[in-house]
C-alpha cells in the first residue's frame, strides 16, 4: 500500500546528505554516478560483478567488546534447525512472525538463498559460537524503498539475537555497530546503513541508537509501523 501521513515526507537534511554524501563516496571510489535509465541501486557495475552486496562471504572477522565476531552466510542443511529454534522463541516470534515448523523457516531462507543476491542471510558467530541471525540486504532494491527516500546502494540490516543470555547486556548494540562498520568498510558505494525495527520493539530501537544510528522517521509498512534508523557514512569516524 502507498505510504501515508507526514512522517513519510523526506526530511530536508536527508535531501542535503544525498547530494554531499553520495558525491564524497563516488569521488573516493571512482565509481560513476547513476545515469538516466538506471534504476535506483542499479549501478551497471553490479551486473558485471554478479554480486549485489560486494561478497558478504568474504568480509573478515572484526573485534567487539564481547569477542571476535564474523558473518557466516547461511547453509540451509547446516543451519536450519538452529535458526528455526530461534524463530520459535516467543521474544523473537513476536516481531519476526516466523514461528512454526522448520518448513516455515526454510521457506523464508530459500527465498533469499535462491534469489538474485539482494538479501544475504547470515549467522552471527561470536568467538566461534553461532549466536545471532542477520539479513544484509539492498534496501534500495527492497519493497522498503517505496516507503522512504532511498538512495542507490542503501544497505539494510535485520537482526535477531538467538540466546536470552545475550540479550539486555549490550551485545546487540555491539553487533549492530560491528556489522554497520563492516558494511561501510566493504561496500564503498554505500553511503548509509538503514534499518526498520517495529516501533514497539523498544530494545531493538535502543540498540540501533546505541550503535550510532539516528531515528530519521516513522514509516507505515504493510505489516508494521517502523522506526526508520539510519547510520551515515560521513559520521562513522566520530562514533
Amino acid at each position: 500500500m502507498p505510504p501515508t501521513g507526514p512522517s513519510l515526507e523526506p526530511r530536508g537534511d536527508d535531501t542535503l546528505d544525498l547530494r554531499v554524501d553520495d558525491l564524497v563516496a563516488l569521488l573516493a571510489t571512482g565509481a560513476r554516478p547513476p545515469t538516466a535509465g538506471t534504476p535506483s541501486g542499479g549501478d551497471p557495475a553490479d551486473g558485471a560483478e554478479g554480486d549485489l552486496l560486494d561478497s558478504v562471504a568474504g568480509w573478515p572477522p572484526t573485534t567487539t567488546p564481547f569477542g571476535t565476531f564474523r558473518l557466516v552466510p547461511v547453509h540451509l542443511d547446516r543451519d536450519l534447525a538452529l535458526i528455526t529454534r530461534w524463530m520459535n522463541d516467543p521474544a523473537v516470534a513476536a516481531f519476526w512472525e516466523l514461528a512454526g515448523p522448520e518448513t516455515v523457516t526454510a521457506e523464508h531462507l530459500r527465498a533469499q538463498l535462491q534469489g538474485d543476491g539482494r538479501s544475504v542471510p547470515c549467522l552471527g558467530v561470536l568467538d566461534d559460537a553461532p549466536m545471532s541471525y542477520f539479513e544484509i540486504y539492498r534496501a534500495d532494491l527492497d519493497p522498503l524503498a517505496r516507503y522512504y527516500p532511498a538512495r542507490p546502494h542503501d544497505t539494510g540490516i535485520h537482526l535477531l539475537v538467538g540466546g536470552a543470555t545475550d540479550r539486555g547486556r549490550g551485545v546487540g548494540t555491539a553487533l549492530l555497530r560491528a556489522v554497520a562498520t563492516l558494511v561501510l568498510d566493504h561496500r564503498p558505494r554505500c553511503t548509509r546503513v538503514v534499518a526498520e525495527p517495529d516501533i514497539r520493539n523498544t530494545p531493538s530501537v535502543s540498540a540501533f541508537l546505541g550503535a550510532g544510528f539516528r531515528r530519521a522517521a516513522e514509516v507505515d509498512l504493510p505489516d508494521k509501523r517502523a522506526a526508520l534508523m539510519i547510520r551515515d557514512r560521513t559520521h562513522r569516524h566520530s562514533l
